[in-house]
C-alpha cells in the first residue's frame, strides 16, 4: 500500500496562505475605506466654500445696485436668480439668500423671508440657523450626508444678509460605495489567486516531503543502502533531503567500519594462532601444553566470530521487522531456565546465581523466544562485567499490573553519564575495557522488548550494582484445550 503524507497539512497550508491573504485585505479595508470617506467629504465642503466665495461678490454686487436703484423686495427674487442660478449650478446645491432685515425676533418661532430660495421648499432649522449665524462670521457645518456653508453679505460695509449653499454629499457616499465593490471584487479574485497558488506550492511542497517520507521509510525496511531521491533545490526542503541522504551514508559507513572492525580483532588473532600452530608442527617442536593453550585461544575467537554473526543476524532480522509472536508466556519459567543455562559459566566464575521465582504463576504477553533471547542478554552482561564471586540474581514478579524480569548484579553499575547510550548500537561502556563484547546485546534486547510491547530499561535507583528491567504487558494464563484435542497431544 502507498503511504501518503497526512492530508490535513495540505489543508494547514492552504488556509494558512487563505487567510494571511484575507486577514491583509481585511487590514487594508479597515486603513482605506473610512478615511476615504471622511477625505471624500471634506474635499466636498471644501470645494463647496471656494464657490460660495467666488460668487459672493456677485451677490453683494447685486443686492447694491438693487437697493440703489431702490427695487421692491417683491421682486427681488426674480433679479437675484442669475447670479445664485450660476451659484447653483456651479455647486448643485440649495441656494438661500437671507435679509437682515426679514429675520423677525425670534426667527425659529416665525421663520424669515427668504430674498431667494432656490427650490421655493420648506427651510430645515438647522439649515435656519446656519443661515442666521452666517450674518456674524463664516459657516461650514457637515451634518450626516450634508453640508452647509453660510456666508456674511455686506453692502457698502453695512451687514445686509447671508448667503447660504445646502448640498447632499451623494456623490462621495455613491463613490465609496463604488469603492468598497471594486474592493471586495478585487479582494475575491485576490483570495481565488491565492487559494490556487497555495494548492500549487503546498501540492509542490507535500509531493517533495513525500518523496523524501517515503525513502526514509524504504530505509526503515531496506537499510541504509536503499537509493535517496535527490533534491536540488536550495531551501529548507532541498536541505533536508541532503541531509538524510549524508545521514544515510554516515550511517552506512559507521556500521561497516564498526562490523569489520569488530571482525578485524578475533580474525587477525585468529590468524595469528594458526600461524603459530603451523610453526611449531612445521619445525617439530611442537610443545603439547603450549598447543593446546593456543587451540583454546583460537576457539575463543570462534566463539566471538560466533556471537557476532549471531547477534548481525539478529539485527538484520530486527531491521527486517520479522513478525513476532504474542502470547501469554510465563516469564517465572523462563527466567528459571535460562539461569539453568548459564549454570556452569556461573561456577566457572565462582559467581552465585540464583532464579528468584513467584509463589504463583507470572504471565506476561510476547514472543517465548524472544523474552528468552533478552533475559539470556541481561545475564550474558551481568556475568561478563559483573565482579567475579558477586551474586547475580533473576527476579520474576508482577510489578504494577505489567510482567516484569529484573536481573541484577552488584558490579560497579552503570555511570550516569553513559545510561542514555548503553542500549545504543556497538556502544561499549568504559567499564566493558576488553571483555569481549561487541555492544549489540542491549540494543537488540530493547529492539526485541519494544517489538513485544514491552520495554527494557536500566532502572536509575541508587543502590549497588547494575538492574535491568524487562517490563511486559501482563496475561491471563491460556485455557487448557478441550478433551479431544489433548488425547490427541498424548497420543
Amino acid at each position: 500500500m502507498r503511504r501518503r503524507l497526512p492530508a490535513s497539512l495540505r489543508w494547514r497550508l492552504l488556509l494558512a496562505l487563505v487567510a494571511t491573504s484575507a486577514v491583509t485585505l481585511a487590514a487594508t479595508a479597515l486603513v482605506v475605506l473610512p478615511p476615504l470617506q471622511d477625505r471624500l467629504r471634506s474635499q466636498s465642503a471644501e470645494s463647496l466654500e471656494v464657490s460660495v466665495e467666488n460668487n459672493r461678490t456677485a451677490v453683494e454686487a447685486e443686492l447694491a445696485r438693487l437697493g440703489r436703484e431702490k427695487v421692491p423686495y417683491d421682486q427681488y427674487r426674480f433679479e437675484l436668480f442669475p447670479v445664485a442660478n450660476e451659484l447653483n449650478a456651479q455647486t448643485n446645491a440649495r441656494v438661500l439668500i437671507l435679509d437682515e432685515t426679514m429675520v423677525p425676533s425670534d426667527p425659529l418661532d416665525s421663520p424669515p423671508g427668504f430674498l431667494y430660495d432656490s427650490e421655493f421648499a420648506l427651510v430645515p432649522r438647522r439649515t435656519l440657523q446656519a443661515a442666521i449665524a452666517g450674518f456674524y462670521e463664516p459657516v461650514t457645518t457637515i451634518d450626516g450626508d450634508t453640508v452647509r456653508v453660510a456666508r456674511p453679505l455686506t453692502v457698502n460695509g453695512k451687514l445686509a444678509g447671508s448667503l447660504v449653499a445646502e448640498r447632499e454629499l451623494d456623490e462621495a457616499a455613491q463613490l465609496v460605495d463604488q469603492v468598497r465593490t471594486s474592493f471586495l471584487i478585487a479582494a475575491a479574485v485576490g483570495l481565488s489567486i491565492a487559494a490556487l497558488l497555495a494548492t500549487a506550492l503546498s501540492s509542490t511542497l507535500l509531493r517533495r516531503l513525500g518523496r523524501l517520507r517515503t525513502a526514509a521509510l524504504r530505509i526503515s525496511d531496506e537499510g541504509p543502502e536503499s537509493a535517496m531521491p535527490h533534491d536540488e533545490r536550495r531551501d529548507e526542503v532541498g536541505d533536508l533531503a541532503r541531509a538524510i541522504a549524508r545521514m544515510q551514508e554516515a550511517a552506512r559507513r559507521a556500521f561497516v567500519s564498526t562490523a569489520s572492525h569488530e571482525l578485524r580483532t578475533p580474525l587477525t588473532m585468529l590468524q595469528g594462532t594458526m600461524e603459530l600452530l603451523e610453526e611449531d608442527i612445521r619445525s617439530g617442536r611442537l610443545d603439547e601444553l603450549d598447543a593446546l593453550r593456543q587451540v583454546s585461544d583460537a576457539r575463543t575467537q570462534l566463539n566471538r566470530l560466533s556471537a557476532l554473526s549471531g547477534e548481525l543476524l539478529d539485527l538484520s532480522r530486527l531491521d527486517a521487522a520479522v513478525q513476532m509472536r504474542s502470547e501469554p508466556v510465563e516469564l517465572g519459567e523462563i527466567a528459571r531456565a535460562v539461569a539453568a543455562e548459564f549454570e556452569l559459566r556461573a561456577r566457572e566464575r565462582r559467581t552465585p546465581l540464583s532464579a528468584i521465582l513467584p509463589n504463583g504463576p507470572c504471565w506476561g504477553r510476547g514472543d517465548p523466544d524472544a523474552v528468552a533471547r533478552v533475559v539470556r542478554i541481561l545475564l550474558d552482561n551481568a556475568l561478563r562485567y559483573g565482579p567475579r564471586g558477586a551474586p547475580v540474581r533473576v527476579k520474576a514478579q508482577i510489578l504494577e499490573g505489567l510482567a516484569v524480569i529484573t536481573v541484577a548484579d552488584q558490579g560497579a553499575g552503570i555511570p550516569p553519564d553513559e545510561r542514555g547510550r548503553i542500549f545504543e548500537r556497538f556502544h561499549r561502556g568504559s567499564a566493558a575495557g576488553s571483555a569481549g563484547g561487541f555492544g549489540l546485546g542491549l540494543a537488540i534486547g530493547r529492539e526485541l522488548a519494544r517489538r513485544m510491547g514491552g520495554e527494557l530499561s536500566v532502572d536509575a535507583a541508587d543502590v549497588p550494582g547494575t538492574r535491568f528491567v524487562l517490563a511486559l504487558q501482563s496475561a491471563h494464563a491460556p485455557a487448557d484445550p478441550p478433551r479431544g484435542e489433548r488425547d490427541r497431544v498424548s497420543a
